[in-house]
């Protein structure tokens, strides 16, 4: 039979499994927050930096004296074995809660006592020895604990994600390197444009996510900004005067991040717009990358339906019922990602806008909706580079095939001729089916060597005006 022991808070007591490192209040959530069905440990950063956090705390509170060293220092090695990556088993509730990130610090407070007890030789639930109020929350509180955490979090996901971006932008680019002599017709509003090669587009790609990397680290350094020493609404109550410095000096130790205490700790426990600018960067970026795989979908579109312009891997079959049929299922995949990426943001602006007075009641939502984005869009950008973008090909010859037969050739040619003559031509080119090349050739309006030179790739592709 599974054994329990009991605990009690001011609500009643608890039958808590004896394996188990948590309490009585966390038992509680399990039971009050059977929401998303996704427990915190999905997001083993969130919990390491909550230990990061107990850790510091633990640490300054013993410098200052309102911490046993005995205490702490069970306390602090209880933290780091979490920040060893044990014990994530032991944090089962669910993401989405009431009470503001409440059931989360109480989580890590009972877990880190239960731990430190055991260290010093006690049962777990003996808190007259080491308790997870009076001494894991000791000069603390969760309107401080939690949304540091959540910077801490993000700031460790957010370096991951800007390594795959960083290695997805180098394969665009290399691919715009290796078509660099590919031209075709660029296209505006799904019509025909003027020539481009296929090199200058994925290199476009590649550049504006180079461009997102750069606002995304700048964005970064905002949350930095943490609140430790704030305790329940920024005025610092039940801390030591000098206990924020030191908790933020630690917190930097052990996270090797550059961390600075808020001017104004009032206004950074209630204040969430750090969390909306960051998440709206996370959009721009979704939205970005949508746009770019829908180019891509476009481009391999088969001769018969569309353009294929370009080869996709064939990764998998395409149908339960027509053989050989064959999708774009990598960048539908993306696509579904960024669209979840933009409901995320929605769902962050609605929580950040609805704080009351001194705290956001709405932060467990926030966290979720961002941790969930930089998970998915991590593992997105390593999807479209492995299994897309490095195994793209060219279709050399149907992207010359477009060049020579599309109106828009007419356009390199309008400087020469006149926007009237290449607008009868183009009118003319239509009507007969007619090969572009070939039509300008029988118009005369201008030599057969000046029209190779017009007409060359590089004319075509760049700045071509030149002085008379």
């Amino acid at each position: 039979m599974k054994k329990y022991r009991t605990e009690q808070d001011s609500l009643g007591k608890k039958n808590i499994p004896a394996d188990k490192y948590y309490g009585v209040q966390t038992q509680r959530a399990i039971e009050n927050f059977p929401i998303s069905g996704v427990p915190i440990s999905h997001y083993p950063m969130l919990i390491k930096a909550l230990a990061a956090v107990k850790y510091a705390a633990a640490k300054a509170n013993m410098e200052l004296h309102v911490l046993k060293k005995e205490i702490a220092e069970a306390l602090m090695a209880a933290a780091q074995e979490i920040l060893d990556g044990q014990h994530l088993e032991h944090f089962p509730i669910d993401v989405i809660q009431g009470g503001a990130g409440t059931s989360s610090n109480m989580n890590i407070n009972e877990v880190l006592s239960n731990r430190a007890l055991e260290l010093l030789g006690h049962q777990k639930g003996d808190y007259q020895f080491v308790h997870p109020n009076n001494h894991a929350n000791q000069s603390q509180s969760t309107n401080d604990v939690y949304p540091t955490a959540i910077r801490i979090a993000i700031i460790w996901l957010t370096e991951i994600l800007l390594k795959e971006m960083e290695n997805l932008k180098n394969a665009f680019l290399k691919k715009g390197e290796e078509f660099s002599d590919v031209i075709k017709m660029a296209r505006t509003e799904l019509r025909e444009a003027v020539p481009i090669t296929l090199g200058q587009e994925f290199h476009a790609y590649g550049v504006t996510i180079e461009e997102d990397i750069a606002r995304l680290k700048e964005i970064l350094k905002l949350c930095g900004e943490i609140n430790m020493g704030a305790t329940a609404v920024g005025t610092g109550i039940n801390t030591k005067k000098g206990y924020a410095e030191k908790v933020c000096r630690y917190l930097s130790e052990i996270t090797h991040l550059e961390l600075i205490t808020a001017k104004d700790l009032v206004e950074a426990t209630s204040d969430a717009g750090v969390f909306v600018t960051f998440s709206s960067m996370l959009k721009r970026f979704a939205v970005k990358l949508n746009k770019i795989c829908n180019d891509l979908r476009l481009m391999s579109a088969s001769v018969g339906a569309g353009w294929g312009e370009i080869f996709l891997p064939a990764v998998q079959p395409g149908s339960s019922i027509m053989p050989g049929k064959v999708n774009p299922v990598i960048p539908e995949v993306l696509n579904q990602i960024c669209f979840q990426v933009m409901g995320n943001d929605t769902t962050i602006t609605f929580a950040a806008s609805n704080g009351q007075l001194e705290l956001n009641a709405f932060e467990p939502i926030i966290i979720y909706n961002l941790l969930e984005s930089l998970r998915i869009l991590t593992q997105g950008c390593v999807v479209l580079r492995e299994k897309c973008i490095l195994g793209i090909k060219a279709n050399k010859k149907r992207c010359r095939e477009e060049v020579i037969q599309s109106p828009g050739l007419l356009t390199a040619l309008a400087p020469y001729i006149g926007y009237d003559a290449a607008s009868k031509l183009a009118k003319e080119m239509m009507k007969s089916k007619a090969n572009s090349f070939e039509l300008i050739k029988k118009s005369k309006l201008i030599s057969s060597k000046k029209l190779r030179e017009i007409l060359s790739p590089n004319k075509m592709t760049h700045p071509n005006i030149e002085d008379e």
